[in-house]
């Protein structure tokens, strides 16, 4: 099975109290675990309202992780293309590309907070064709075409071309996907990778098994082709060594997130608010429900559940919360770096293998064992000495120790 890759996803969704410029330097911070602890993507948002997300530029954020980290990738998770003019856009990216050495993923999206398009004057049943429009336009210019002009309702272009081009040589890109169709679809017909957002819910959840269907139409419709390794599907976990220290650390910051902000703040459609902590944990928690909250043999579990839901996908991006202090959640990050990782990908197969062997077979130690016994017998005084250490107890035993209390029977 190929091996999935594993990243962050900061929305954020930070609740209103904390210092600003301290929320910050804090997921600042994260990033730079993240990267110590080898995940391979992180992500951050753009948003401009509701007081819990509270990124503007993902650009300016990532340059900063970027002087910060050393080999994790930063992909801008996601620019809401109709608030920008598209040559601006082009041309932030390949400069976060150049000042992060090549490490820039292009991540773009119509625009997730309906206050958001409303303060900038954005029809929201335009922002999805304007997505469309101007990803067609930063995909030229950032294959350095040559000069053209491009003119429509909302921007305007004339003999244009990028001076600086990429760092990379093709820079990624994803689109984010909700549950509707229109986020594959557009990957497909732009052959770019998916960032599948929508599965943080139960109903993005449930409608993941028929997406990959529409990437796959819309690209063969416009002579694409579409990667299942390219498809990102977040995931959101709290992990500790128990179930009940995770439940613990993380009941309370969840019934904040959920009441005070996807139902408070949100006014998500049908979304109840849970009475108290626990139901809270129970109910998002429950089979085929939004989040994990366990241990890391959990998350496995739930990981291998997803690959087989949706058929495959390459890369698990967890969803960056609040629900614990700061010190159990990056604790949490670190438990599924230390156990999640390597069981999924496989890299613990060999060293179990590799003890089945030598407990199965034992008659190679016992050969070794006889070849020095058979040296100590040859030397009287080393005879003696190990008759009187036969029932000595030895806190370190050699590979090779013969079992004294055999002497040379051996």
């Amino acid at each position: 099975m190929p091996r999935l890759k594993f990243g962050a996803f900061l929305a954020p969704h930070h609740p209103i109290g904390e210092h600003p410029m301290l929320q910050l330097q804090r997921d600042l911070d994260l990033v730079e675990h993240l990267d110590r602890l080898g995940y391979d993507e992180f992500w951050c948002g753009e948003h401009h309202s509701t007081g819990w997300e509270t990124i503007a530029s993902p650009e300016m954020f990532l340059a900063a992780a970027g002087q910060r980290s050393h080999r994790i990738m930063l992909g801008t998770g996601v620019i809401s293309l109709p608030y920008h003019h598209p040559f601006n856009v082009a041309q932030r990216m390949v400069q976060l590309d150049h000042m992060t050495g090549g490490r820039a993923i292009f991540g773009s999206g119509p625009g997730a907070l309906p206050s958001d398009a409303y303060t900038l004057g954005i029809d929201p049943m335009l922002q999805r064709d304007r997505q469309d429009e101007a990803l067609g336009v930063i995909k030229r210019l950032l294959r350095g075409e040559e000069r053209f002009s491009y003119e429509c309702e909302w921007f305007t272009l004339k003999d244009a071309a990028l001076q600086l081009l990429p760092l990379q040589e093709e820079m990624p890109m994803a689109v984010a996907s909700m549950i509707s169709p229109s986020g594959m679809t557009l990957a497909g017909k732009h052959g770019t990778g998916i960032l599948s957002i929508g599965s943080m819910s139960t109903a993005g959840l449930q409608a993941l098994p028929t997406q990959w269907s529409f990437a796959e139409e819309s690209a063969a419709k416009h002579g694409n082709t579409v990667d299942r390794d390219n498809w990102r599907i977040l995931m959101s976990w709290h992990i500790a060594e128990t179930r009940k220290e995770a439940r613990e650390q993380a009941k309370q910051g969840l019934l904040r997130w959920h009441n005070e902000y996807t139902v408070g703040t949100l006014m998500r459609p049908g979304v109840e608010a849970f009475p108290d902590a626990d139901t809270a944990v129970d109910q998002l928690t429950a089979a085929g429900g939004a989040a994990v909250v366990g241990t890391p043999d959990d998350l496995v579990k739930a990981i291998r559940e997803m690959l087989e839901v949706t058929g495959g996908f390459g890369r698990v991006i967890g969803f960056v919360h609040d629900w614990a202090n700061p010190e159990n959640t990056r604790s949490s990050w670190d438990l599924v770096a230390r156990y999640v990782v390597p069981e999924i990908n496989g890299y613990l197969e060999r060293y179990r293998e590799s003890q089945r062997y030598v407990i199965e077979h034992r008659e190679v130690f016992d050969r070794a064992g006889e070849a020095v016994m058979s040296k100590i017998m040859e030397n009287e005084r080393a005879a003696k000495a190990m008759q009187e250490e036969a029932t000595a107890q030895s806190a370190i035993h050699s590979h090779n120790a013969p079992d004294l209390r055999r002497g040379g029977k051996g």
